[in-house]
């Protein structure tokens, strides 16, 4: 069946999908709320979500999961590499205050040596299907994210909510069809092996997390998976690390007298996370014996400058050796990448995308969504920097060019309409490495997120998209 008779079959399933509502007891995905940042009330609301799943193609999936290893692999190389990061981010780090503040902690925990032994990676690498002038659907990488990849505990959830409107419809056929997926599991059991390998049955595990959390949920589910397997997990900020944490001369890491054998990232990616007492709190963390997920390195080595680095020919080849074939696996999943460095060749970039802003999109070194910029943006911007070593701190992507279909998202105090709609897949790594082995190397789920076309960045925290399932054809 073809994209446009699958939706065409969703969409006049019945005109029941207009008004479409949960009965009492349905599966469903959360989300919370603040009230007001004065307020320590808090109201849940159901987090969003598309009324139907969206068509995947069989073919661009089964290559996404079967390159997630290889990145896996590639993330991990890239954090040993201390002459690849230092050359790769050198003039990065000369116009950008945030990823230089994360390398003087590297390069400060380099110089003492590192206590940590158990290394543990949760990445999360995401994609658009691009269609070409001939209309031939292509996996194409849109970034890594290398800290607090979210949503694996809330999209363990939606697979058994689109099974249930579609056996509502009378869909069970299709409804059955729907993969299972539950990288919650997979990554709480990356979590769990860490924890064993750190070697203390006492040791608690934090989760380190803002002041605020809108997506709670999505951590808790992670959370109460830790607690089944009797792993005593404890929730703290940056404050409270600054406050209550310290070392012992064996640099183990303790939190109010306990030991600490993981530090699990869901804040700590964006420049607001920090204040001064912050930044000792994170240069606290990274000096300590305890698994930190990510370690300031492979934090680091998920920075849009690295994932430019990685196109240039013969790159990868030198951090993946004797691993050809793992190599063209990722480069096929590359678009253009190009640097706007000082020099002929940034220039010639800058020039380009002036002239034809549409073509591109313009990344700084920021993750959480919504910091991309796009057309008429794009062109101010680089107007105004094109001169300046500030342009150095932004990569410059081709833009890809995804397929659109029909959808109604769902969202809490919003009408419901159907929309024009684009989808980003990402998939669940989990890799562990102690010393220089490799104990663990897994694909661990997928995620799927859709919005209006209007969009032309955020995700789901942003307000922007929503939660999906792929419906693979």
């Amino acid at each position: 069946m073809r994209k446009h008779e699958v939706w065409m079959w969703w969409l006049n399933s019945g005109c029941q999908c207009c008004v479409f509502t949960l009965p009492r007891g349905s599966p469903g995905v959360m989300d919370v709320l603040p009230i007001s940042e004065q307020s320590s009330s808090l109201v849940v609301n159901y987090a969003p979500f598309t009324l139907l799943p969206s068509v995947v193609p069989s073919t661009i999936f089964e290559q996404a999961y079967a390159v997630q290893q290889d990145f896996n692999l590639l993330v991990d190389a890239i954090s040993q590499n201390a002459e690849f990061l230092e050359r790769t981010l050198a003039s990065t780090i000369k116009v950008d205050n945030f990823t230089a503040h994360l390398f003087k902690i590297y390069k400060q925990v380099l110089k003492e040596g590192l206590a940590q032994s158990v290394f543990l990676g949760i990445n999360r690498s995401d994609y658009m299907v691009d269609h070409g002038a001939d209309g031939t659907p292509a996996l194409k990488q849109i970034e890594i994210n290398t800290i607090a990849a979210s949503f694996g505990g809330l999209t363990s959830r939606t697979t058994a909510v689109h099974r249930h409107i579609l056996n509502v419809l009378g869909k069970s056929k299709e409804a059955s069809k729907l993969l299972d997926n539950n990288p919650c599991q997979g990554i709480a059991l990356g979590i769990a092996k860490a924890w064993e390998l750190y070697g203390s049955a006492r040791a608690v595990v934090v989760f380190l997390v803002a002041d605020t959390e809108r997506n709670i949920f999505d951590q808790r589910c992670i959370e109460n998976e830790l607690w089944t397997r009797n792993i005593r997990v404890i929730r703290r900020r940056f404050e409270d690390v600054f406050e209550k944490a310290s070392l012992d001369n064996d640099r183990r890491l303790y939190m109010e007298g306990q030991e600490v054998a993981v530090v699990y990232y869901r804040e700590g990616y964006m420049p607001e996370n920090y204040n001064k007492q912050n930044w000792e709190a994170r240069l606290l963390i990274e000096r300590s014996k305890a698994v930190k997920c990510p370690d300031i390195a492979t934090q680091l080595a998920g920075t849009k400058k690295v994932q430019q680095e990685l196109s240039q020919p013969g790159v990868m080849e030198k951090l993946l050796p004797s691993r050809a074939e793992a190599v063209a696996r990722i480069r096929a999943t590359f678009t253009g990448l190009y640097s706007l460095d000082m020099g002929e060749e940034g220039a010639k970039m800058v020039a380009m995308a002036i002239a034809d802003p549409e073509r591109y999109v313009l990344k700084p070194q920021r993750e959480g969504g919504g910091n991309n910029l796009y057309g008429k943006e794009l062109k101010q911007l680089l107007e105004k920097i094109k001169d300046s070593p500030e342009r150095s701190s932004y990569i410059l992507m081709d833009k890809i060019t995804p397929q659109t279909s029909m959808n109604y998202l769902l969202r809490a105090h919003s009408p419901l309409k159907i929309s024009e709609c684009i989808s980003e897949l990402g998939f669940f790594g989990v890799y562990i490495r102690q010393g220089k082995d490799i104990v663990v190397n897994k694909h661990v789920g997928h995620l799927l997120r859709t919005k209006a076309v209007e969009h032309a960045d955020g995700g789901v925290a942003a307000g922007v998209a929503v939660l999906d399932t792929p419906y693979v054809i």
